[in-house]
């Protein structure tokens, strides 16, 4: 499935880390920046992990709630987590219906390998739920700043 800018963003109850469960739509008011990525603890998810949570004062100061998803167990999260002080909530998605649902599970090529597995893509949605913006391959040099200034185009 595809997620299309412009449309209400699908509603999910995953468990987050730190605990309890999080409902998008009770999230309505604030922007929400949905970010999927393959693994916790691996070199480019860290590094957009961490620049995200090396921008969460200017991401805050517009309202913005950053949750990132993995299917990576609640127990993983909180180790990845702690170890590099994140500032936001990681939510697990074991079973990969979330991925599914937002069109950040399929095919990829990495040095030439096909594979079929997570695609590390973001998600803007603005305080009405809606879809404002869709990074479907993201490469993480820079892209928490392209979401920022999504965010502040907002």
């Amino acid at each position: 499935m595809a997620i299309t800018v412009g449309a209400p963003a699908p509603d999910f109850t995953l468990p987050a880390e730190p605990g309890g469960d999080i409902t998008l739509s009770a999230l309505r008011g604030k922007p929400v920046v949905l970010y999927f990525y393959p693994k916790d603890s691996t070199p480019g998810c860290t590094t957009e992990a961490c620049d995200f949570r090396d921008r969460m004062e200017r991401l805050q100061a517009k309202g913005a709630v950053v949750l990132g998803v993995s299917r990576d167990s609640l127990r993983r999260h909180a180790n990845f987590r702690e170890k590099h002080g994140l500032n936001f909530p990681l939510l697990t998605d074991e079973d990969g219906a979330l991925h599914q649902q937002y069109g950040a599970w399929g095919e990829k090529k990495l040095y030439g390998k096909v594979s079929i597995g997570p695609i590390r893509s973001t998600v803007l949605i603005d305080a009405d739920g809606v879809v404002r913006q869709h990074w479907p391959k993201v490469r993480v040099k820079g892209h928490a700043d392209a979401v920022l200034e999504a965010l502040e185009a907002l």
